[in-house]
């Protein structure tokens, strides 16, 4: 499934996650790669709200597909409670990371 060292950045392809309707077309863009890195200014306000169930969706369909999403996010406390938990939840996750920097996010998507 994986070809390569082939990392898909969102940024570089002007991928953005705004609605549900962009989950499939982003999990398109991945497919046969070796992951994603999204930033949190390649998604839209409504992912850092939970209860929008966005972020929920986009994380299921990547593990159902397995795989790999680094999400940055350099303060998830900025996000509020519920976020921060979510990314203290996803920091040693095998298929849906967040993590603090673009480095870190290309270290574990190279792995």
């Amino acid at each position: 499934m994986h070809k390569g060292d082939s990392i898909i950045v969102a940024a570089d392809l002007g991928i953005t996650l705004q609605s549900f309707s962009d989950i499939s077309e982003i999990l398109g863009a991945c497919l046969g790669s070796q992951g994603l890195m999204l930033t949190e200014n390649d998604v839209s306000r409504a992912f850092f709200d939970l209860q929008s169930g966005l972020a929920g969706e986009l994380f299921q369909k990547f593990a159902n597909y397995r795989i790999r999403l680094a999400l940055v996010v350099p303060d998830p406390q900025a996000y509020g409670d519920r976020f921060s938990e979510l990314a203290y939840e996803h920091a040693t996750d095998s298929l849906i990371r967040i993590v603090r920097s673009q480095e870190e996010a290309s270290t574990w998507l190279h792995n």
